[in-house]
């Protein structure tokens, strides 16, 4: 033990993040069996490895939020994703997403977020059309290594609901549909989620107003007639809004942490712009690239909120 905490630096608070996704690990393999908890295995092997490259020159040790990292970016690939296409895209979140900015806490953009956008467009096939129907059976995948191979298909439920096909809604609720290694089962991410909040290691500042922008939007283009446009709370169960919203977006570095009004506008943000991406881009899922571009935004809309009331402050100070 003492040897491993002379290489990792413990982040009690990156710690409970770990453990609220062990429900979602534990279902990827019911659902996909074990090749997914092989996935998950490598992809902490060489998260860890592409960060100790970069500390250990400088003494410093590896954080514990590289495998909230890990952790992240497994459970959201397909789980016929190849292992050499999941290490690049770890590799990538870690050193690009997070060490070239000078490690934990001076990161830009969400590191799970930005390795997955890479891989989402430099390897889109495998990203978007090698989804696979759960194992299935009372023990599922935990009796399996992985679904069977002619199961292969293109479409998720976010797909198929698009093109005005029906998709059982319990079966988005309880997670039994084709689709990422952690973000099918909509009931689990909502329970680990609720827990983070609770135990405030998760805003709710920035989950509420972005549930609710979703929604909001959803409903807007939905009973607009708007094509493409699914029912609102269909969209919601559907795709990886939810697990997005409760561990993405929620972020402590990448996101705009200084004030709850900027917690409100940021989350909003991420709901809105999710649905407009989905709805009118040739991307079918659109939490990615808007949690990306609410990163980039958050350090002007933290800096913007917070001057503003300074002279708010002081012009108040003045007239008294």
């Amino acid at each position: 033990m003492a040897k491993i905490n002379s290489v990792i630096q413990k982040q009690p608070i990156m710690l409970k993040v770990v453990y609220a996704l062990i429900p979602l690990v534990i279902a990827s393999v019911y659902f996909y069996g074990w090749r997914s908890l092989a996935i998950l295995a490598f992809v902490n092997v060489v998260g860890f490895l592409s960060e100790y490259i970069f500390v250990r020159g400088g003494k410093q040790k590896v954080s514990s939020a590289v495998f909230v990292t890990n952790f992240l970016f497994a459970l959201s690939l397909p789980p016929t994703i190849p292992f050499w296409i999941a290490g690049v895209g770890i590799a990538f979140g870690v050193i690009f997403g997070k060490m070239v900015f000078g490690g934990f806490g001076r990161n830009v953009f969400n590191p799970a977020i930005s390795g997955r956008a890479f891989i989402y467009a430099s390897f889109g096939y495998h990203l978007s059309s090698r989804f696979v129907q759960p194992v299935g059976g009372a023990l599922g995948g935990f009796v399996a290594w992985q679904p069977a191979v002619d199961t292969v298909s293109q479409a998720t439920p976010l797909i198929d609901l698009a093109a005005g096909k029906a998709v059982p809604f319990l079966d988005l609720f309880i997670g039994s549909t084709a689709g990422s290694l952690g973000e099918t089962s909509a009931v689990l991410i909502i329970i680990t989620g609720l827990i983070l909040m609770i135990q405030k290691t998760a805003s709710w500042h920035i989950v509420v107003p972005g549930i609710l922008g979703f929604l909001g939007m959803q409903s807007i283009l939905f009973f607009s007639g708007v094509e493409g446009a699914i029912p609102p709370h269909y969209a919601l169960f559907a795709g990886s809004i939810l697990y997005g919203m409760m561990y993405m977006a929620t972020d402590p570095v990448s996101s705009a942490q200084t004030t709850n009004l900027g917690r409100w506008i940021y989350g909003a943000f991420i709901g809105i712009l999710t649905v407009l991406i989905r709805t009118f881009s040739i991307w079918p899922e659109g939490i990615t690239f808007a949690i990306l571009l609410a990163n980039m935004f958050a350090p002007l809309l933290n800096y913007t909120i917070v001057e503003t009331r300074k002279r708010q402050k002081a012009k108040a100070e003045g007239a008294a």
